[in-house]
């Protein structure tokens, strides 16, 4: 197998974008002067330099070495630190027109990707055992995303992401929507910033030590997870995603040790451990250990492995209205109704006065109940203060983790770093029954 070049998706269906490049880029084969530039979409078609484009490739001389620059990049999109900012990237840059908008795709090598990938998803200061296990990951992931995207243009109608009824809306969110490139910038794929987060010379040795390394089950590369904390337990693939069994990505204890994990399924089990705080690796306040796994805009949240959230009745009811476009009334409840293998809701039924409806999986009631993303649906709710018609008005939340819980856990993973676990035990431990080999 040939090292891949990868289209990653930066910013999408804009209306303008503002660019920069240095020399060394060509358009049609002329060479382009250095300097500020921008592109448009006006009447379907990619306005640059008076002149209209249905397609614009602006190709580096050098893909490990020329950088071009993009203004005003969304990070964190939807999330709770949404920002902009401009950032810097290798390799070459591409325009197409998608929905009305311009997108900015950037075409890299993989494992130059994989470099800015580590960087951009946690510390590159972090210590070397972790960083090999994110690269492997990381670059799993990617070469599965890349069959999968080939497998869905093939069959592409016969795939779903929802189920619907007048009384049950149950979505999941996958990379499937990126039919023009491989991945996205963002959280929904892997964060990619490009060489904007300064990388080390410790993260271009682990890049270049486990190159072309990959996670295999079977024939197959695995379609490799990872969350920032998966709360104690980590999660079922196909309770998150699509109804496929992947045997290496199913619950499993954040720990090494022989005591039972109680059935989290069960509502009493789960309550009971999300209310307490277990031993796991990723039970920690360490803040040496945090910050090699979180960026700067990731520590604004203090709170990884139990967490609280309150919410008035008026807060609550309108902003389940605002997220999910339904007029519930009052809420009356949130009733879980069932649960998966870390103690995750899958499927919530919201109760009001004017509407009852399930809503799953675990990420649309995370978008439901928050105005970005609420940490994880492994929470249990209590409510205060009943009005004169028995209509709580206060909820609490109190949760469990951040993410989805699915695979690595990357506190986890940088805990066992920490206590002398190698890279391949890492990963033993949140992917068993799979095997690292090299691809290239």
């Amino acid at each position: 197998m040939k090292e891949p070049l990868i289209h990653v998706g930066i910013l999408l269906q804009q209306q303008k974008i503002d660019f920069s490049l240095p020399s060394g880029y060509t358009l049609n084969s002329r060479n382009m002067q250095a300097g500020d530039y921008s592109v448009e979409v006006t009447d379907g078609k990619l306005l640059f330099n008076g002149e209209a484009f249905d397609e614009l490739a602006f190709e580096a001389d050098d893909l490990h070495y020329n950088a071009f620059a993009l203004r005003d990049v969304i990070i964190g999109v939807q999330f709770h630190w949404e920002r902009r900012e401009d950032q810097h990237f290798l390799g070459s840059l591409k325009f197409i027109v998608e929905n009305g908008g311009a997108s900015a795709i950037n075409i890299i090598s993989l494992e130059d990707y994989l470099t800015s990938v580590i960087s951009s998803e946690m510390s590159a200061t972090s210590s070397e055992e972790l960083l090999k296990a994110h690269a492997v990951i990381s670059r799993s992931w990617l070469l599965a995303q890349i069959l999968k995207n080939q497998d869905l243009k093939s069959d592409g109608a016969n795939y779903r992401t929802s189920f619907e009824t007048p009384t049950e809306i149950i979505r999941w969110y996958d990379r499937e929507d990126h039919f023009n490139f491989d991945v996205c910038a963002d959280d929904h794929c892997q964060r990619y910033q490009g060489i904007t987060r300064q990388s080390t010379p410790l993260v271009r040795q682990v890049i270049d030590r486990t190159r072309g390394e990959a996670l295999m089950f079977g024939n197959e590369i695995c379609d490799a997870r990872f969350s920032k904390c998966c709360g104690g337990v980590t999660e079922t693939f196909e309770n998150v995603w699509e109804p496929v069994v992947h045997p290496y990505l199913q619950a499993k204890p954040d720990h090494t040790e022989d005591s039972p994990l109680p059935d989290l399924t069960v509502e009493e089990n789960a309550e009971e451990w999300i209310r307490s705080s277990p031993p796991a690796f990723c039970n920690t306040q360490d803040a040496q250990v945090l910050k090699q796994v979180l960026n700067d805009y990731d520590r604004e949240t203090a709170d990884f492995y139990r967490w609280k959230i309150t919410y008035s009745q008026e807060g609550l009811s309108t902003l389940i209205r605002e997220r999910s476009g339904i007029d519930f009334g009052e809420i009356i409840a949130l009733q879980p109704l069932e649960r998966g293998t870390s103690g995750r809701i899958i499927r919530l039924k919201i109760i009001g006065t004017e509407r009852v409806m399930t809503i799953g999986k675990e990420l649309e009631i995370r978008r439901t109940l928050s105005k970005s993303h609420l940490y994880s649906s492994a929470f249990v709710v209590d409510t205060q203060d009943e009005d004169e018609n028995g209509i709580p008005q206060t909820f609490t939340l109190t949760g469990a983790g951040w993410g989805h819980g699915v695979g690595l856990c990357q506190i986890g993973a940088a805990i066992m770093a920490e206590k002398g676990y190698t890279y391949q035990q890492i990963l033993e431990h949140y992917f068993p029954q799979s095997k690292i080999i090299r691809n290239y």
